[in-house]
């Protein structure tokens, strides 16, 4: 059947195969979030999605799993989702919870992400040859942990094994708990941060705490590190240009009455522009340093260099609003298509005013592959029965309803980017 070149045709019947797998979509959902499993060792994960895709899937880095719907030949378009979850105990009381014990919970979407491009991988296999594109369904480990499980996936895709998986363009939607349901984030430009993570130890000498004079204390130094790499974020980075710095593990001592040897921190730091990255780095090594020196102490920084800034392609973008805005029964659709359920629903989504975060996503490191990349960020706050928690909350439940939404934005961003190439 001859590759139709109709976007808003193509789009009705995506929705509407959608439509029709969203109920095997949230049973899958269900169990996925079930059973989560941390960054890299998401065995049974893989396993459950292998399963679950409409066509054969190959093992890449690990636990991830690729698998490439519609024409053998010509451009492919990625869709990415995520595998792990996250090491915190889950309270959330729903009936698919996982195990409060068990220390790991599917506390950032990621299982809604995977059950939504599990419905429009089998909605796209069911058009096949009618696709503009190939869609590779990309379901990559590790996006909360490092090593990154992007990272890693986009230099096995430099390599030339991997040729049929390559994409043109990688694409991806995220839940997000503070812009309204029914609103998408589809920006140009960076939208999320860099990120970077610091382990800083500050080494003093001991002594007992009746006798401080006798010591040098590592702690002192420490909380005077800490103030001051908060403050002087404030006096080398632009304040037009989003960045920060959160110092969120503070380790040291053993008992209230000794100076102990050693005192330790991790830190993460964010920013939009390199520059700006290369700033937050170069001013924490002075800080530790210098306020190290002057307690009469030594100080270590270990930097763990992560993400990038992720820029949004603006033609993807744009295509994609485009898109979005033409949803519903005022499309056009011919005839001949789909413009049932699926199309309905659909048109509830919109564009959401300029939305911008300083969180990160691994995303950012497929710009490796020299590559348009495009993220939209799909909004809970004020679905039917959503408790608004931020990401990483162990009461965060990303209601079911979600899955069809991110599913929708998706198709979207797929047939945005099939077209733009």
């Amino acid at each position: 059947m001859p590759r139709s070149t109709d976007p808003a045709a193509i789009l009705a019947r995506l929705l509407a195969g959608i439509e029709r797998e969203l109920p095997r979509a949230i049973e899958l959902r269900h169990r996925l979030h079930a059973d989560p499993e941390l960054a890299h060792a998401e065995h049974r994960t893989s396993a459950l999605i292998a399963e679950a895709l409409p066509v054969p899937s190959i093992p890449v880095v690990g636990t991830g799993r690729l698998a490439r719907i519609g024409p053998s030949d010509g451009a492919a378009i990625g869709v990415r989702a995520e595998l792990d979850g996250l090491p915190i105990g889950e309270r959330t009381g729903a009936s698919f919870s996982a195990d409060p014990g068990a220390g790991a919970m599917h506390a950032c979407g990621h299982d809604v992400h995977m059950a939504a491009l599990l419905a429009l991988a089998t909605a796209a296999h069911q058009l096949d040859g009618r696709l503009p594109a190939a869609l590779v369904a990309m379901l990559q480990p590790s996006e909360e942990a490092y090593p990154s499980g992007a990272q890693q996936l986009a230099r096995e895709l430099g390599g030339s094994l991997l040729a049929p998986y390559v994409p043109g363009a990688i694409v991806t939607a995220h839940v997000h708990p503070e812009l309204p349901w029914g609103m998408v984030g589809l920006d140009p430009g960076t939208v999320n941060a860099s990120c970077d993570h610091v382990s800083i130890e500050i080494e003093g000498r001991p002594a007992h705490g009746a006798y401080p004079h006798r010591g040098r204390d590592p702690i002192l130094a420490l909380a005077e590190v800490v103030v001051s790499l908060h403050a002087q974020v404030g006096r080398r980075i632009d304040p037009l240009h989003p960045a920060t710095l959160n110092v969120g593990v503070l380790e040291g001592g053993s008992a209230e009455n000794v100076i102990p040897e050693r005192a330790r921190a991790r830190v993460s730091l964010r920013a939009y522009r390199s520059q700006d990255r290369r700033a937050l780095r170069e001013l924490v090594e002075e800080v530790v340093a210098g306020v190290a020196r002057a307690h009469d102490c030594r100080g270590w920084v270990e930097l763990t260099a992560g993400e990038p800034a992720l820029e949004n392609d603006p033609t993807v973008i744009a295509r994609a609003r485009e898109l979005l805005a033409g949803m519903g029964a005022e499309t056009g659709v011919g005839p001949g298509a789909a413009t049932g359920a699926g199309m309905s629903a659909a048109a509830g989504l919109r564009a959401a005013p300029a939305w911008r975060s300083c969180g990160s996503d691994d995303l950012a490191f497929f710009s490796e592959l020299d590559v348009p990349l495009a993220m939209a960020f799909v909004g809970l706050d004020g679905a039917d029965g959503f408790a608004v928690r931020p990401l990483h909350h162990p009461e965060l439940l990303v209601p079911d309803a979600a899955v069809g939404a991110v599913a929708r934005v998706l198709a979207v961003l797929y047939l945005a980017a099939a077209v733009s190439l």
